[in-house]
């Protein structure tokens, strides 16, 4: 939704957010959580883009912050989520 990285970056800052490449052991990661997704019945869409955020953050042994915390919890269980609750309005 951002049309300037610049607009990203003021919402999330580069001292409180780490930037960082994926490693090889997180796309290996990645891979295995999107086919067991597969296995499960997932749909051929897509979703590679959380399997590939949430190996990264495992590999890395961060927290990771979202909105959707369902698949994460599926697919990387021991990952630290910060979850906000969504409000009822």
């Amino acid at each position: 939704r951002f049309s300037r990285i610049e607009a990203l970056d003021e919402l999330l800052p580069a001292d409180r957010f780490i930037r960082a490449p994926i490693r090889y052991a997180s796309a290996f990661l990645a891979g295995k959580a999107y086919a067991r997704y597969r296995r499960r019945g997932g749909p051929r869409l897509s979703p590679l883009p959380d399997f590939f955020i949430g190996a990264h953050v495992a590999v890395a042994n961060l927290r990771l912050l979202t909105r959707d915390p369902r698949r994460y919890r599926n697919y990387f269980s021991h990952l630290v989520l910060i979850a906000p609750q969504r409000s009822a309005h």
